[in-house]
């Protein structure tokens, strides 16, 4: 089971472990992706507070109308206070929230607990992600060979309970589940073992029908014409 108690760890970790790379520059790209750290970083705000707005509203169809970023002037100190506000905002919305609420994500329509679960994936890859470009610069390599060390390292009970209830249905091949997780999304390879060609997280219920790749896949958002929808 996951709870909003692991968001908050999950987010813990990820703060703690940016913290001290706010005087860093957040204008490179985030590890592996092709956003910039400070884009990286208010995405996964924006992420939980969207997944709050849909949980406070039990959203049916589609994402509630709106959008989050941190002021365009903040320094990366207020980035990062930005998406600290917004995991904890999901938690306490989370904690209010009927567990028989049901909520439209484009992947399945999500359960409080399916909803923390996928905060806590965005959280630990993203974190990541971040830490893998900033944090480089906090962990020197052990000895000239080897792969600078990644500050982020979430409990491994949490890691593996993220990957029960979010991806049941990939595979695990080894019994490190931070290391599984991240192979899962393509952040590290495990050799002799390809990285799946796509993933995709579960939303709904465990006890409840899914459909992992519905056709047509569905939008986040129905697209607005003036006259129309507006």
């Amino acid at each position: 089971m996951i709870t909003p108690d692991d968001l908050d760890t999950a987010v813990t970790c990820v703060v703690d472990a940016l913290r001290p790379t706010v005087d860093q520059d957040w204008s490179a790209l985030a590890g592996s992706l092709d956003w910039t750290c400070r884009a990286t970083a208010e995405h996964l705000g924006q992420a939980h507070l969207h997944w709050a707005s849909q949980l406070a509203v039990a959203a049916p169809t589609q994402y509630v109308r709106w959008s989050a970023t941190a002021q365009e002037l903040a320094p990366p100190a207020g980035v990062l206070d930005f998406v600290e506000a917004a995991g904890r905002i999901l938690a306490l919305v989370v904690r209010a929230t009927p567990p028989e609420t049901r909520a439209y994500h484009p992947w399945g329509i999500g359960d409080p607990e399916g909803f923390t679960a996928m905060a806590c994936v965005e959280s630990l890859l993203h974190g990541h992600d971040l830490t893998t470009t900033l944090g480089a610069a906090l962990t020197p390599p052990a000895d000239l060979t080897s792969t600078l060390a990644n500050p982020l390292d979430p409990p491994a009970d949490l890691c593996a309970r993220i990957l029960a209830r979010a991806f049941p249905h990939e595979p695990r091949p080894t019994d490190d589940p931070w290391l599984n997780l991240r192979w899962l999304t393509g952040r590290t390879q495990i050799p002799g073992t390809p990285n799946p060609a796509t993933w995709r997280w579960r939303p709904t219920p465990l006890d409840e029908p899914w459909d992992r790749a519905p056709t047509p896949a569905p939008m986040p958002f129905t697209p607005l014409s003036v006259g129309k929808d507006t």
